[in-house]
Formats: structure tokens, C-alpha cells, sequence
């Protein structure tokens, strides 16, 4: 299985770059990872919701240039649906049961993801209705899907 992270900015802390080297180590077992970085667009201070949408749209063009048109695209969405670590592990193998075997996880920056990213999503998927950084969300994420690996293995993994 490929599995693709797009993500909104560069990691910044040694200690995240640290965290996403590991877990990028521990899913090569399982699959070919590909962590792809779009640039952050800067939000002044007090923008407008125009000026919101504008910065969403231009960082969402920047993602979908490196959206292929055979990937199964999952968007981090506050409005998607939420799954346990053993629900996500179930969705993943039944998408590559079904053929669908490059997965591309969406994160978006500060703002969300633009109205054209959504469009062209397969899935939204909400981790939980509490707003976390998208660099320490992309450590959590690599998590979810290696635990979703070692589940769908039978392997050990803590509860």
C-alpha cells in the first residue's frame, strides 16, 4: 500500500522531525510512506473571512497539484466522521481489499482546507472536535495509521 501525507507547512521542532522519523521507520514495514509539504501561506492578524478563503484557496491549489487522480483522498476534517484506532485500522484494509491501494491523508494549515480540497475528498476524517497543531496532528496521524497497521497484523499494540 502507498500512503501519502499532504500537510500544510514544514515542521518546525527537532523533537516533531524526531517523532515523524520514527514512525515514517516503523510503517516502511507496512508500507511505502510519502510525506509531501505545501506551503504555508501567513494569515495577517484580524483577517477578513474573504482574505481566510483567499489563503485557503491558494494553500488547497497547492495540495491538489500533488493530488493524483488514483488516490483515495482522506481530508482531516473537524466536520468528518470520527473512528476508534480500531474502526481506522478495519477502513484502511477494507480500502485495499477493494483495490484502492494509494491513500492520501490531507492536512490542512491553521484554517482548514479550501472548498476544493473537500470537494475532491473520498472521506473526511475527524480525529476529535478539539483543535490541535497541524505539525504535532502529523505525529498523530503517522501514529493512527501505524496502530492501524499492527492491528490489522494481529500484532501487539497499546490500548
Amino acid at each position: 500500500m502507498n500512503i501519502t501525507i499532504i500537510t500544510v507547512g514544514k515542521l518546525k521542532e527537532k523533537y516533531l522531525k524526531e517523532a515523524v522519523s520514527e514512525y515514517s521507520t516503523r510503517l516502511s514495514r507496512y508500507c511505502k510512506l510519502d510525506i509531501v509539504e505545501v506551503v504555508d501561506e501567513k494569515t495577517p492578524d484580524n483577517a477578513s473571512e474573504k482574505v481566510e478563503e483567499q489563503i485557503k484557496h491558494k494553500e488547497g491549489e497547492g495540495i491538489l497539484r500533488h493530488v493524483k487522480d488514483n488516490m483515495y483522498l482522506i481530508a482531516m476534517d473537524l466536520r468528518g466522521s470520527m473512528l476508534s484506532s480500531e474502526e481506522l485500522s478495519e477502513f484502511i484494509e477494507e480500502l485495499g481489499v477493494k483495490g484502492e491501494s494509494n491513500l492520501a491523508f490531507v492536512i490542512g494549515g491553521s484554517l482548514g482546507l479550501s472548498k476544493d480540497v473537500l470537494k475532491r475528498a473520498n472521506y473526511r476524517l475527524c480525529f476529535s472536535k478539539m483543535t490541535f497543531p497541524h505539525q504535532l496532528f502529523r505525529v498523530m496521524l503517522l501514529e493512527q495509521i501505524y496502530r492501524g497497521f499492527r492491528i490489522s497484523n494481529g500484532e501487539p499494540y497499546h490500548k
